[in-house]
């Protein structure tokens, strides 16, 4: 039987906090049973595995993230919704970071293909691209641009990988404009 105050959903919430003070790889089954006064064993009633968890940690964070993003780009088209999907994004990956480290890992494409967060996304993103007339395939490209753009940009920042006196906001914002005149100027797959 099930403790009482622990569910599917607390679970995971404190997952999100445990990740965000203490690093996503220190999420464990046995930290967050200790968190909630519990045996390691009590948390299976409500999770399979560890595994389990961080991929539902990673929808959770995936679902906030997408969820920030869609309020900044809401009502924006072209450079203006790129900036905004850009800064929400950043500003997402500085202020979770635990959180943001969980939306990098692999999830089973089974799960993927039935999750309503992952279908957010896409819409999201794939909207905010069309403003630039991209179709398939471009549009998977430019998605992947822009993820290792700003993925490695927040992975780089978190680690303090930029030593040069250069502001880093200044050269984020170059970064938004170069990627918006790569966007603007996309060399289309032949069809």
């Amino acid at each position: 039987m099930a403790r009482a105050g622990v569910s599917v959903e607390r679970l995971v919430v404190a997952a999100a906090e445990l990740a965000d003070e203490a690093g996503f790889e220190n999420v464990s089954l046995s930290a967050l049973a200790r968190g909630f006064g519990v045996t390691d064993a009590s948390l299976y009633s409500h999770v399979r595995n560890l595994r389990e968890l961080r991929t539902r940690l990673a929808l959770f964070a995936g679902g906030e993230m997408i969820d920030r993003i869609a309020t900044a780009v809401a009502g924006r088209a072209g450079k203006d919704a790129l900036a905004a999907f850009a800064g929400a994004y950043r500003e997402y990956a500085h202020s979770h970071p635990g959180r943001y480290a969980a939306t990098r890992i692999r999830i089973d494409q089974a799960l993927v293909a039935d999750s309503p967060v992952m279908r957010r996304t896409a819409e999201i993103t794939y909207g905010m691209l069309r403003a630039y007339g991209l179709d398939e395939p471009d549009l998977t490209d430019a998605v992947r641009l822009l993820r290792s753009t700003f993925h490695g940009y927040c992975a780089l920042e978190a680690t303090g990988g930029f030593n040069a006196p250069r502001d880093v906001d200044a050269s984020w914002d170059k970064a938004v404009d170069a990627l918006h005149t790569a966007l603007t100027h996309w060399p289309r797959e032949d069809r």
